[in-house]
């Protein structure tokens, strides 16, 4: 083993550990993982550079740029209305269609935030049953088609720089229907297992409100228990925040100073009861200028994943104060403002008069009340919208315009009409995405040239040796759904994509079903909220704990590996 080879595995090591263990970024973690492979002489800097310009790169940023465009349009508002009905099963049936559709063409992360809205809002049913099935289906169907989900273009860049011929656009078509038929199945049957949030209080996600005792509040001197901050219903008094003392848990003989901010966890209906105390007032104190109270949800992508409230000076920022967060079931603690924001977290704001018009509203925030931040197009412009993505779509599958060469062209058409404006492009570039994947390529490049692909491919085909390709292949398979259940789904094909590549020449087999095994098993996060950003999403939105996943996930995990390993060489020999 060469001094490089080490090097390179202790450089995949050290990026595996931030992935897991880090809360930065992955964008971070790979962009510095290129960067350094550079320095030291491992990449010559034009090769790290070209990387970026990948067409299946290009591709990718641009069809999430159009893709604004679709969400402004009322295709999503129309495919709604058939969400109604009394039969829970039938209802998750088509509300599966329809995400799984979007999914196929439009990124699903924008499907599952455009709906979410209307699914909170069902007549019938708790969105707690709903959320989940919807962000599943919105992943199997972005196994439907190679534009259906970012993984899948990725893939397909690393297929196109290792030299081979660039995947066409249905070649993930028919064994992605057959999963989503399955997986179908599992969310009809599985949705009557899942919490209904609506019926049963007492599932409810608590909310974390922080309270400040006025120097001059009537409230000091006197017990908790006197002040009957114990008797309040749906709240509960977590802990005392005293200069640099925490109190926790709190007595009812505890008595209140000035200054003291205490920490009550519950219900967000019996936040208004705090406010009839006499010198107590919600933290930040700020908040109490507007009687308007909205929710919104923090997004993937969002700048303020991993800060304070402090740190990003939200109230600065947004013109709105937060009075209450929420975060799944989690029980937090350590004060409102030095409180560690994570993606998914709810937050309850109390608004100023120019909110939510603020820059980087639509990046930060999945959505607001409830509702898709984006204003619909009037039914004309989304016609047009719509007619003219499909038609592009159709050209690339037709082979008459690529992708890359057509949606350059529609996108100018979209700002030249106003459909989407320049400003909405700086703020919702995928920055983070295009760093991930240009670096990532980089990477699987390296790992290749410097034989570490190969060493590693060479001891898993030695550990599977005597069930020959097939066995390789249900390796690669795992060890990728493995990694994405840990990491982001398009890190996990970034690190097992060389070493499938490498497997499938040692064996002297088609890569074709090793590619397809990445991609399919990229996509195979069900297990947990964090692998996917889908799950992410839905996850506070829907009241839900960590075993609501696994409980509805196992068995879809176990179905769609089972159905894909099964088809996998009969559709793609090797």
């Amino acid at each position: 083993m060469t001094l490089q080879q080490l090097g390179v595995i202790g450089l995949l090591l050290a990026l595996i550990a931030g992935l897991i263990f880090s809360k930065r970024s992955p964008a971070f973690w790979f962009g510095g993982a290129l960067l350094l492979s550079y320095l030291v002489g491992w990449q010559p800097l034009e090769k790290a550079l070209t990387n970026f310009s990948n067409p299946s790169l290009i591709t990718l940023m641009l069809l999430l740029l159009v893709s604004l465009a679709i969400e402004k349009s009322q295709l999503v508002s129309w495919l709604s209305r058939s969400f109604s009905g009394q039969n829970l099963s039938l209802v998750v049936a088509r509300l599966s269609l329809a995400s799984g559709f979007l999914s196929s063409f439009v990124n699903n992360t924008a499907v599952v935030s455009t709906l979410m809205s209307s699914l909170r809002q069902h007549p019938h049913f708790a969105a707690s049953r709903l959320l989940i099935p919807l962000s599943y289906s919105a992943i199997l169907g972005g196994m439907l088609t190679l534009i259906g989900t970012s993984t899948n273009l990725i893939v397909n860049g690393f297929v196109e720089e290792a030299g081979h011929a660039s995947l066409g656009f249905f070649d993930f078509t028919l064994l992605g229907l057959i999963a989503f038929g399955a997986g179908l199945l599992v969310l009809m049957v599985g949705a009557h297992f899942l919490p209904d949030t609506g019926k049963d209080e007492q599932t409810a996600a608590p909310y974390y409100v922080s309270a400040r005792v006025a120097d001059d509040s009537q409230l000091i001197g006197k017990s908790v228990s006197d002040n009957g901050l114990r008797e309040l219903q749906q709240l509960f008094l977590a802990e005392i925040q005293r200069g640099e003392q925490l109190i926790c848990p709190v007595k009812p003989e505890t008595v209140l100073e000035p200054g003291d901010e205490l920490h009550f966890v519950g219900d967000l209906q019996a936040v208004s009861k705090l406010q009839s105390f006499p010198g107590l007032t919600l933290v930040p104190g700020e908040a109490e200028h507007s009687g308007e109270l909205m929710e919104a949800a923090i997004s993937y992508s969002s700048k303020l994943v991993g800060k304070t409230l402090k740190q990003v000076r939200f109230r600065e920022q947004y013109n709105a104060a937060v009075i209450a967060v929420r975060r799944g079931h989690e029980r937090l603690n350590g004060g409102l403002g030095n409180l560690v924001l994570h993606a998914g977290d709810v937050l309850i704001l109390a608004t100023g008069k120019d909110f939510p018009g603020q820059n980087e509203l639509g990046q930060d925030f999945i959505y607001v009340n409830g509702l898709a931040i984006s204003q619909p197009l009037p039914a004309k412009r989304s016609h047009w919208v719509l007619g003219s993505f499909a038609l592009t779509l159709v050209l690339s599958i037709l082979e008459l315009v690529p992708l890359v060469k057509s949606l350059p062209v529609l996108l100018v058409l979209y700002l030249v009409s106003s459909v989407i404006s320049v400003n909405e492009l700086k703020r919702r570039f995928p920055l983070e995405l295009f760093v991930i994947v240009g670096s990532a390529i980089g990477l699987a490049q390296l790992m290749i040239q410097s034989g570490v692909a190969g060493m590693i491919a060479g001891g898993l085909n030695q550990l599977v040796a005597g069930y020959g390709p097939y066995g390789a292949l249900i390796a690669i398979f795992v060890a990728t759904w493995l990694f994405t259940e840990v990491v982001t789904n398009n890190a996990a094909a970034a690190l097992t994509f060389p070493i499938a590549y490498a497997m499938a020449l040692d064996l002297g087999t088609s890569p074709l079903p090793f590619f397809m095994a990445v991609a399919f098993g990229a996509s195979a996060s069900f297990i947990s909220p964090f692998g996917y950003q889908t799950n992410l999403m839905v996850y506070s939105a829907g009241n839900y704990q960590l075993k609501d996943y696994a409980r509805i996930g196992i068995p879809m995990a176990l179905v769609y590996s089972t159905v894909v390993l099964l088809c996998l060489p009969y559709f793609y020999p090797f």
